[in-house]
């Protein structure tokens, strides 16, 4: 860079050397006429050659509109602004669900959410209303909105223009309901207070889940979108769960039962068969591979067990006695622990 720096100026410095020299060799140019409105102050303009006299320009008043064309400007400006004032009046909307197509609108337990599209500073929609009704009321600037339909587990989103006068949008949940059971197999009922339900959206596997409702009662009535979903049924807190994929219809309730390959099991140290519980006990309880599935402090602890082979221990002091056993599915068992046979 440098190096062509000093080339150009070496020309420059040579032009300039060589200029004065041109000058001489040439006659001088003869300078450009000026504009009239350039001239300098005090310096009369140079005659036309020609010896016409150039006029000066009139002078002209700007033209006044009539009366007309006032009015037309006034009218359109009145227009702009009642169009402007229209568009700041909120207008009247109303929004209904139905389950199906083909359904009614449904008459409780909706919840509408309704959105602008522009987005606050965390980005997220701007709630321009909320309502509880089955069908809403509302009202809205005219413009572009995002409404979004909540019915108990299912819902729905769609677009809403609101445009000059009466705006009705009904949008359509395409849902169906389930309704949840379980059992110990060979139809052995279960207690209420030891059975529980997760729901899942279906996915390839367990990570690719969305957790859609969680610690469902049995027989709880919950309302989704139609589509197939991923059951986890819980009896007890060990280890005795089970899993199925179940699919749910528009308009149409799924009744499940799901059965359980398990048992309740109750443990007793005691120094005779069929002897008086023993209090005080801390129990542990071992799978076959080593695993502890359960511990307690108490007389008579219990618990539900998948089918499989186990081993208690029953530590009173500094002694522990043990037992193994096995779980089969059917209704529950007691599991003594003798104290004479150590």
């Amino acid at each position: 860079m440098r190096l062509k720096l000093k080339h150009w100026i070496g020309w420059l410095a040579l032009a300039a050397l060589l200029a004065p020299m041109v000058a001489i060799a040439q006659d001088a140019p003869t300078p450009l006429p000026r504009r009239a409105d350039r001239m300098p102050q005090g310096i009369e303009q140079p005659a036309d050659p020609s010896g016409a006299t150039t006029a000066e320009p009139e002078a002209t008043e700007p033209a006044v509109p009539d009366e007309s064309t006032m009015q037309a400007a006034a009218q359109a400006a009145a227009a702009a602004a009642a169009a402007a004032s229209a568009n700041a009046t909120p207008q009247p909307v109303t929004l209904m669900a139905k389950i199906t197509e083909d359904g009614t609108p449904l008459p409780d337990g909706v919840t509408w959410r309704v959105f602008e599209t522009r987005t606050d500073s965390s980005g997220d929609l701007i709630l321009a209303q909320k309502s509880d009704d089955a069908t809403a009321h509302m009202e809205l600037t005219p413009g572009n909105y995002v409404v979004h339909v909540a019915y108990g587990r299912a819902q729905t989103t769609d677009t809403l223009t609101v445009a000059q006068g009466e705006n009705r949008k009904q949008l359509v949940l395409d849902a169906g309901a389930m309704r949840l059971n379980a059992a110990v197999t060979g139809d052995v009922p279960i207690p209420i207070n030891l059975l529980r339900f997760d729901i899942y959206g279906a996915g390839g596997n367990e990570a690719d889940r969305t957790l859609v409702a969680q610690n469902l009662s049995p027989n709880d009535i919950v309302t989704l979108n139609a589509g197939t979903y991923h059951i986890v049924s819980y009896f007890g807190d060990v280890n005795a769960v089970v899993r199925a994929d179940l699919r749910v219809e528009p308009g149409q309730l799924t009744d499940a039962t799901l059965y359980h390959k398990a048992a309740q099991v109750s443990f007793k140290l005691v120094s005779q068969a069929g002897g008086e519980a023993i209090a005080d006990i801390d129990w542990t309880v071992k799978t076959a591979d080593g695993q502890t599935v359960f511990t307690n402090i108490g007389a008579f602890p219990s618990t539900v067990l998948a089918e499989g082979d186990y081993l208690v221990l029953a530590k009173r002091g500094e002694q522990v006695y043990n037992r193994e056993f096995q779980v089969q599915a059917g209704p529950a068992r007691e599991v003594e622990v003798l104290t004479t046979v150590y």
